[in-house]
């Protein structure tokens, strides 16, 4: 392929909009140009890339008995509220203007739909179908590029078993696949256990990469492995040690304290000897959350102990539920449900809001003084806290979510009546796990990991090409027929090779683009060169030149 025939759009200053080194050199690169906040073009060159990444997809998933459709992007929006994720997925999912079709943001509902009076017995499974496909989620904050967007390419796969026991066998085989395609991208990755979110089920897990860009934080343990997103993530913390005078409870006045940190400041105690409470709405019911000190509430943990949707209070109703504004918010006389963090179990002498503004209780027992509390974990890890399995200190830090693994179970055939006949003539429903990987992420990961000061540097399963063949003069008729005739002898050697045949570019502008571009090698045609019968090679990762004999390129190039 000809540079002077191919449309690769090279920019040689930052785009100011971009960031993170892959937005940068992706758009640097020619790859993409972004249509709309959230909404990228893939040009020629990026496409390319993404046929790279998704033919080794399709490789993996074929090994493993997967079966590929082409499903709709756009779906009626009746199938959706048969399973209440038109609800749970709220302002994210796109509605067309008549609303009565929506835009998919993935397709659990529309797999399952084609499996219900299809899959009639235990005999016709297990099955794997998946897809790669176009999918909408309207991101309110789209950012980093194409890392999350508001239209974006994605793998996504449904197992169909008869029990959760083969179930478990689909998953292993996703499991695998999706490490070998990973490894074999070139990524370093690893596992960590997550939240289902709105996609429901039991068992899920993250493939991730670590990344100042990501959208998720992480806890990990160096020392033995363990991982898992903070939403779901456990520690072992040192034990509050508490004052164990008895104190009876007494008011405070604390006029225009609203923090946690104004309050210690203020009182001069420790932030252990604070509970701070939140206020949520479950089920249209208030609940109270008491944290230690500045604690977190994990919202993620919250959910999962609750079931079901939850939201902060709004300012406004906080008053009406509590008698107070958020600052000034305590246990004593709340006439709902109090839920507690395992830190807060056998505090004693505890400052909380007194449900009053502008005043505080001490004195708190939490046995004595809030007996209906219950305990749970609730707060959300932080760096420096000891790993649950070997209790080496824990890093938490960013990470961009690869791919992401579930066991749905039935949610989804209970939903839709997807059932099929076991061996006993009895009906049952059809025991699912979903499986995605954002197309698009597997190159900004890439990208992430493997870039310098002047561009990409591609690996040999994602390179674009297979050499870059660079004319430095191409305005010199000895040069230009040299140059032709190698990138016709490479060509017949089904070498797929960019000839960068370029007239009126300079050779450092050439050089540069090539750098920027990352093809693993280069194949230089100099004037002294040509002169001494010699080629040029130059290996992108390392920097490394050397010479070739002219009839020994084709030799040298195949052993690379």
């Amino acid at each position: 392929m000809k540079f002077s025939e191919v449309f690769i759009p090279t920019l040689k200053e930052t785009p100011t909009d971009a960031i993170i080194p892959s937005h940068i050199l992706m758009l640097r690169s020619g790859m993409v140009r972004m249509l709309s906040a959230g909404i990228y073009s893939f040009l020629p060159l990026g496409y390319k890339m993404i046929k790279k990444v998704t033919e080794i997809i399709r490789e993996e998933m074929d090994a493993i008995g997967g079966q590929e459709f082409h499903l709709p992007a756009l779906n009626p929006k009746e199938i959706w509220e048969e399973t209440n994720r038109v609800e749970a997925f709220g302002d994210t999912m796109f509605h067309l203007k008549n609303r009565d079709y929506v835009l998919a943001p993935t397709h659990e509902e529309i797999m399952t739909y084609h499996a219900k009076g299809n899959i009639n017995s235990y005999k016709e499974m297990p099955q794997i179908w998946y897809q790669i496909q176009t999918k909408f989620r309207n991101e309110a904050r789209p950012r980093s590029g194409v890392i999350r967007g508001r239209q974006f390419l994605m793998k996504d796969a449904y197992s169909f078993d008869s029990s959760f026991e083969n179930l478990d066998i689909s998953y292993k085989k996703h499991d695998k696949a999706y490490r070998r395609i990973f490894d074999r991208c070139g990524l370093k990755y690893f596992v960590v256990g997550a939240s289902s979110g709105a996609m429901g089920g039991s068992k899920s897990e993250e493939f991730m990469v670590k990344s100042d860009a990501g959208e998720d934080t992480v806890a990990y343990c160096e020392h033995c492995g363990y991982a898992a997103n903070v939403e779901v993530a456990k520690s072992i913390i040192e034990p509050i040690k508490w004052n164990l005078e008895e104190k009876e409870i007494f008011e405070i006045s604390t006029p225009n304290i609203k923090s946690i940190d104004e309050l210690c400041e203020f009182l001069r105690i420790k932030e252990t000897e604070t509970a701070k409470s939140r206020i949520y709405i479950h089920n249209n019911q208030p609940i109270l959350v008491l944290m230690s000190g500045n604690d977190e509430v994990n919202e993620t943990k919250l959910e999962s102990v609750l079931g079901g949707e939850i939201r902060p209070a709004h300012p406004e109703e906080l008053k009406n539920i509590s008698g107070a504004d958020a600052g000034s918010i305590g246990p004593i006389n709340f006439n709902f449900r109090i839920l507690a963090d395992n830190r807060l179990r056998g505090g004693k002498n505890l400052y909380s809001g007194a449900n009053k503004n502008d005043f505080h209780i001490g004195g708190i027992d939490m046995e004595r003084d809030v007996p209906t509390a219950e305990y749970f974990d609730l707060r959300t890890v932080e760096a420096g806290e000891k790993c649950t399995r070997c209790e080496s200190n824990l890093d938490v830090f960013k990470a961009i979510e690869l791919g992401h693994i579930f066991k749905l179970g039935t949610k989804y055939s209970d939903a839709l009546g997807a059932t099929f006949l076991d061996e006993n003539g009895k009906d049952n429903p059809i025991v699912m796990g979903s499986y995605g990987i954002g197309v698009e992420r597997v190159l900004a990961c890439f990208i992430e990991q493997n870039y310098d000061e002047n561009g990409i540097i591609w690996n040999d399963n994602l390179k674009p090409f297979d050499f870059e063949l660079i004319a430095l003069n191409m305005k010199k008729d000895e040069m230009a027929s040299a140059a032709t005739k190698i990138y016709e002898k490479l060509k017949s050697e089904k070498f797929d090779v960019l000839f960068d045949d370029r007239v009126n570019v300079q050779a450092g502008a050439k050089f540069a683009d090539a750098d920027l571009i990352g093809i693993p090698i280069q194949i230089i045609i100099g004037e002294r060169g040509l002169k001494e019968n010699k080629i040029d090679l130059k290996i992108r990762k390392t920097g490394e030149k050397f010479s070739v004999a002219a009839d020994k390129l084709i030799e040298e190039l195949k052993k690379r």
